[in-house]
Parts: structure tokens; sequence; C-alpha cells
């Protein structure tokens, strides 16, 4: 009941902030902000900078852990490789059960998954490409089912929270095209694809899509345990194709900009008082990426 009038809650906000005033105002804001933010943005390496003009100009860009050279992510992987076998294949029971999530306690026992999101040179890598101070929604652990449920995450969309999001993806065992790999549309065919339909928002199945543009331009990222996906979700068309050979496990990092278009959209993946009990582990920069709301 309390999801339902969230939902409707939601809907109407939604509607309010789409009120032609209000949405010219509010555009003038953002547009000021990144004006200004331009010359306070973190200097990053040459590699990373062509990482962050992929990712503005194709939607999507691909790495590795290895090449990325975080520090913490041995801690990280370790921490993953403990949890994957305490995932269960099923929470509900249900038919039309697709993902599985770890637990807040899960997470919690874990907190090198949630720091290293927090990672400096991740930071400046989404700032660079929000062109604004980051927002850390948190880590979401997921074990994507084998089966032939096609909903959701599984449908093709595109996120609506904010102007810009970013979502950094690490796949936890291989990802071959039969394994469920993330796919997207490249930005320049979301595009035209967004306005042939007139879409707004909410999920497109394949059939519907396939009438829109021929799969042959639909783009699978596949890759090894370890493989790094940046994902601008808010700027492509995009879904988790539905596994078929094995479950696939990964962990999802979210960021959007601390003044997101829609905040009534934009949760942390852990409790704020679950957070707090983190907070002595962040430094005051990390902080202000957490707490900014």
């Amino acid at each position: 009941m309390n999801n339902i009038v969230q939902q409707v809650r939601n809907r109407i906000l939604r509607k309010v902030h789409q009120i032609s005033f209000l949405q010219n105002q509010s555009e003038q804001v953002y547009l000021s902000a990144l004006e200004k933010h331009s010359a306070y943005l973190p200097a990053i390496s040459t590699e990373d900078l062509i990482l962050v003009e992929t990712i503005k100009r194709e939607g999507v860009a691909i790495a590795s852990l290895e090449s990325l050279s975080v520090p913490s992510t041995d801690k990280m992987l370790q921490a993953t490789k403990s949890l994957i076998p305490k995932i269960p294949k099923t929470t509900s029971g249900s038919k039309n059960e697709y993902v599985v999530h770890a637990t807040c306690e899960q997470m919690l026992k874990h907190p090198e998954i949630f720091l290293w999101g927090l990672e400096q040179r991740l930071v400046n890598i989404v700032e660079h490409y929000l062109g604004l101070p980051a927002a850390y929604h948190g880590p979401y652990f997921r074990r994507d089912l084998a089966n032939q449920v096609e909903r959701k995450s599984r449908l093709w969309h595109i996120d609506t929270e904010d102007r810009k999001i970013l979502k950094i993806i690490v796949y936890l065992n291989d990802v071959s095209e039969d394994c469920g790999p993330f796919q997207y549309i490249p930005q320049y065919l979301t595009d035209i694809v967004a306005s042939s339909l007139k879409y707004q928002y909410g999920y497109i199945g394949e059939k519907r899509m396939q009438r829109a543009l021929s799969s042959s331009y639909w783009k699978s990222c596949t890759g090894s345990a370890g493989t790094v996906v940046f994902a601008a979700t808010a700027s492509v068309f995009h879904r988790g194709k539905i596994p078929q050979s094995s479950d696939r496990f990964t962990v999802f990092f979210d960021y959007t900009s601390r003044q997101p278009k829609y905040p009534f959209y934009c949760h942390p993946s852990l409790p704020r008082h679950n957070l707090m009990s983190l907070a002595s582990q962040f430094s005051e920069q990390q902080k202000q990426c957490i707490f900014w709301v």
C-alpha cells in the first residue's frame, strides 16, 4: 500500500515539476550552475578525459577494474566474493521475480563495496560527466536470474531522475551475449527513436522497439569478470538483456547531481541511519557526496 501511495505522490509531483513556468525556471538554474561549476571541475588524467568524452558522445564507455587501478578494488572484490554465495535464487517465490538484491544487512557487513564507489578517481570522472558536484546514491548488488521474465529493467527505458545520470556497473562473472549483458542504443539513435515514439518515460517491450529500430543497432556490453561499464542512463535507451545460460552477478554504483531534476525519485541504497553508522569512514568530501539532501 505504501508503495502505491508513493507512486501516486511521485506522479503528482512530476506533473507539478513539468508546469511550463517551473520547468523553465529549473532549466535556467541548472544551466547557470553548470556554467559556474565549470571552473571548479577537478583535474583528471587524459585517459579519464577520453573516457568522459566517450560517455558524452556514445552514452556508454567500457573499461576494466585493472585499467582503472582504483586502490580499494581488491577489498571490494573480496567482499563481493563473500556475498555471491549468500544471494539466494529467490526471495518472494513469485514467478515474476527476475532479480535478487543483497539486503541492507548484507551490504553493511561489507562496507568495502559502498566505499569503492566513493574513490576519488571515480567521483572525479562522474563530476566531469555531470558538470556538477556528484551525489552518490550507493551500490546495488544484483543477482539477475536466468529465466524468461521480461519486466522493468529488462525492458527498454531511459532513466529520468536527473538530466544526467551515471551508473558504474561492475561485472562479477563473465557476461557473454546469452548471460544478460547490459544493452543500450547509442545516444544519437536514442534521440531519434525517442522522438519517433514520442517517448517521455516508462518501459518499452522488445517487439515495439524492434519496430522502431532494428536490433542490429542495439549494442551489448559483454566482457569477462572485472569489466566496468560506465552508462549514462538518462541519455540512452537501455536494458538488461534476459540471461539465458546462467545468472548474472553485478554491482551498480549510482550517481546524479546534487540538484536532480526529480529529487523525489532519488533514494539511497541504504537507509539514512545506516549511512550514519558508516559516517566515521567517510572523508568530509565523501560526506558531501552522500548527505547531499
